[in-house]
């Protein structure tokens, strides 16, 4: 997933900061959400997946009209329920911005739902 820095996605706007670079909680939404799609060959009928845990490193400032590209490599296989991908995030010049892991939960959607 590619995604262009805008003033909404600084730090400033989500309050997280008070410079106008990429807010860290934005780029771990941009990277949950990428490993919410890796995650669909995992899943069955009726199912998704939760977030459960982030471990991510943010090393550099992205400026406003920046561009970062999001990579998700998904595990080999679940362990159970849950799956941990590895993300990484990249800007325009090819140097690493952030890099970590996400686990998520494979649930059954109703029953998470109804509890």
């Amino acid at each position: 997933m590619r995604h262009e820095v805008t003033d909404v996605d600084t730090a400033v706007a989500v309050g997280s900061g008070d410079v106008p670079v990429l807010a860290t909680p934005r780029l771990i939404a941009w990277m949950e959400a990428d490993t919410v799609r890796a995650a669909e060959p995992f899943i069955g009928t009726g199912q998704t997946t939760v977030g459960t845990a982030v471990r991510i490193e943010h090393t550099r400032a992205t400026r406003v009209g920046g561009k970062v590209e999001i990579v998700t490599e998904p595990p080999a296989a679940a362990s159970g329920r849950r799956l941990t991908f590895r993300v990484q995030a990249v800007d325009d010049s090819g140097d690493l911005v952030a890099s970590g892991e996400i686990d998520r939960a494979i649930v059954d959607r109703e029953r998470f739902l109804n509890r």
